[in-house]
């Protein structure tokens, strides 16, 4: 667990954003006089709220403040309460596959990248996913491994999405609120939208996905073999190789 050794100053007369505070007031509210005078070095651990560090300055100090003047002198320092960023957890193997697969593509011309169906199902949880979850980070420090929490799976009721893209083209989108099985994926994805773009382009398509459940289902094989549609080779956990994926997040 990672803890931060702080000072807090004992003058709020200093240069401070002035978005920080109501315009009606020139410089911040100190509610408790005494706190810049009695305290000024902190132990933080960083996944404190306000409240605690509060009740634990009162029990070793005998300084009472407000929660507001703990939020404002943090904030001042840097230190404000944000998400951890969630990533997938990387084994050795995993980074050796990704690795290898990178080398052997990276000499690929944009006419072969134009030939590959990139395809994803995202889900979309109708209930929290982080149970609200926050620690306190400086800024610029959003991807330190510290303020990273790695998981890959979450529960609740949601809605499944799925679509592909193609060089100038995509599908349609095939939302759903039950679980994509084997056969839904065989009968509604392939049969439906990427059948229809390999007989387009012929022995150049290649069709991708993240091997998550139920792409490596066996009736999904016998179909791709049937149709002869070419499966592109795709490396565990590597959903941020998709360019799908940065395509969604640039849509918010």
């Amino acid at each position: 667990m990672i803890f931060y050794v702080v000072e807090l100053l004992d003058d709020w007369n200093v240069d401070v954003p002035s978005w920080k505070y109501p315009r009606n007031l020139e410089t911040p509210r100190v509610s408790s006089p005494g706190f810049g005078n009695d305290f000024k070095m902190m132990v933080i651990n960083r996944r404190s709220t306000a409240y605690n560090l509060c009740r634990q300055l009162s029990s070793a100090t005998g300084t009472t403040v407000s929660r507001q003047t703990m939020y404002r002198r943090l904030g001042h320092i840097g230190l404000y309460a944000r998400r951890p960023v969630r990533c997938v957890s990387l084994t050795t193997t995993h980074c050796r596959q990704r690795l290898t697969w990178s080398r052997e593509l990276a000499l690929w011309t944009p006419q072969q990248w134009s030939c590959v169906m990139f395809s994803d199902v995202s889900r979309f949880s109708l209930q929290s996913d982080s149970r609200r979850t926050l620690i306190r980070r400086v800024p610029g420090t959003r991807y330190h491994q510290e303020n990273t929490i790695e998981r890959h799976r979450f529960g609740g009721a949601g809605w499944l999405v799925w679509g592909g893209i193609i060089h100038g083209s995509r599908t349609d989108l095939h939302v759903q609120s039950v679980t994509i099985t084997g056969h839904i994926f065989r009968d509604v994805i392939l049969e439906q939208h990427v059948r229809l773009y390999w007989g387009a382009m012929g022995a150049e398509f290649l069709f991708m996905d993240d091997n998550a459940r139920p792409h490596p289902a066996n009736i999904v094989d016998e179909c791709l073999q049937s149709e002869d549609i070419t499966r592109m080779d795709w490396p565990a956990y590597s959903s941020d190789l998709n360019p799908i994926e940065h395509v969604r997040d640039m849509l918010g």
